[in-house]
């Protein structure tokens, strides 16, 4: 459904697009108006009432679609309140933190961690094997 208005609504977009460049502007623009004319179907004042009829009528189709997109994707949307929410990362509020030590900052004691962790425990010296 909501795809078939989206589809709906570029359409309305393009021709109101193209409808809006016709229209003459006091500037010439590209407009088609032009010079001559009796009173034929395809006048200067014909044209002109046919065109601003014709974005009046994209107009309002394109405020109807967008009004319609915009409704169908806040259907679904429940309200949530920002300040019920507890954030998950968050264990225990306000915990204290460990003093970083005076020998460096924090990366050069996680290095040091590192390093101790990485150290095999010392074992009890072997005998010497014969071959």
């Amino acid at each position: 459904m909501q795809t078939v208005i989206i589809v709906l609504h570029l359409m309305i977009v393009a021709t109101l697009i193209v409808a809006v460049l016709l229209q003459k502007s006091e500037g010439g623009g590209l407009g088609i108006g032009g010079g001559g004319g009796g009173g034929g179907f395809m006048s200067s004042r014909g044209t002109a009432n046919l065109l601003t009829r014709t974005t009046a009528i994209l107009a309002a189709g394109f405020f109807i679609t967008s009004l319609t997109l915009s409704w169908l994707a806040s259907y679904d949307r429940k309200p949530a309140s920002v300040i019920n929410q507890v954030p998950a990362s968050q264990t225990q509020p306000g915990a204290p933190v460990a003093p970083v030590s005076e020998g460096g900052g924090l990366l050069d004691t996680l290095k040091k961690q590192d390093q101790q962790e990485s150290q095999p425990a010392p074992a009890a010296p072997e005998p010497p094997r014969s071959q």
